[in-house]
């Protein structure tokens, strides 16, 4: 059984969903996770309010407080690919995440996950990632060294105020491209079904990417590609839209249910460059990232 060392935690809504106690929010959030399991954890003293205080079964909604609780999985995968910090100071710390690995627990990853692996690596518990990027995604994460400062770094990415720059690589083989062509990508992304999936509908844009390609083959090309704003799977499903679903996508067009990783074919999707305006010290910081996508 693999624990997490540190707590998960979520906040109850101002608006109750209708439910009395601690115990039926949580199996109505998490359906996937049982009631005994819920029972169980907070028997072993595992469910507590943000001052420490133990939550029971019969521990009262309580709305805008925050409930913390320790995730367990019975097995946990490890990811055989490394992680290299590519710059650090008293303020950042900016990371390679291999494909594969995710930025922070979830689902059935509790310790092998980006953040903890540099939490143990550096020594530093209040490292703490300011954005993700997928599981399958490769590339370069910030994080914020210390807790005084995150907020400021996580503000960049809220607002927009980080120029993130990726590259991709996707099969030309139903739809030819040349070199240079460029795309200015705008249209509206909701949840699917399953709910991890996005999909593009009527309405307000609320997603924005530019996308150019750098250089194609016989049967696939390299995309440079920006994302203004910053939604879940949003260049996966907009190169999707524009007929040049990335390689290796297991979820777009087609969702491969239940396909296990196959760490031979790695997503074709790399954050490889981060540029934005340091709001502590005001300096222009540019990273990029060592590893590249190539045709070859």
């Amino acid at each position: 059984m693999a624990i997490a060392s540190s707590p998960s935690k979520v906040s109850l809504p101002q608006q109750n969903p209708g439910v009395t106690t601690v115990l039926e929010f949580l199996i109505l959030k998490f359906p996937a996770i049982s009631s005994d399991v819920w029972q169980q954890r907070m028997a072993d003293g595992k469910v507590h309010w943000h001052d420490g205080s133990l939550i029971n079964m019969m521990s009262l909604y309580a709305a805008q407080q925050r409930v913390y609780y320790y995730r367990e999985v019975t097995r946990e995968p490890v990811i055989p690919f490394a992680e290299k910090i590519v710059f650090q100071d008293e303020l950042i710390l900016v990371a390679y995440k291999p494909h594969f690995l995710p930025v922070m627990p979830g689902g059935e990853y509790v310790e092998e996950c980006l953040q903890n692996r540099l939490r143990n690596k550096t020594g530093n518990q209040q490292l703490q990632a300011v954005h993700r990027i997928d599981n399958g995604t490769a590339g370069l994460v910030l994080f914020a060294v210390n807790s005084d400062s995150r907020a400021h770094y996580h503000n960049l990415f809220a607002t927009h105020q980080v120029t993130k720059t990726y590259q991709a690589i996707a099969s030309t083989v139903n739809q030819p491209v040349k070199d240079n062509q460029q795309w200015e990508v705008k249209n509206r992304l909701e949840k699917s079904e399953p709910k991890f999936l996005m999909r593009i509908v009527e309405g307000l844009a609320n997603s924005h990417s530019r996308i150019r390609c750098l250089q194609h083959s016989a049967d696939k090309a390299l995309f440079e590609l920006n994302p203004i704003t910053g939604k879940t799977h949003q260049l996966r499903v907009h190169m999707q839209s524009l007929g040049w679903p990335l390689m290796n996508d297991t979820y777009y067009p087609t969702l491969q249910v239940n396909k296990s990783d196959d760490y031979s074919q790695p997503l074709q999707l790399l954050a490889q460059q981060l540029q934005f305006i340091d709001p502590i010290t005001k300096q222009d910081r540019r990273f990029s990232s060592e590893t590249e996508l190539s045709l070859d």
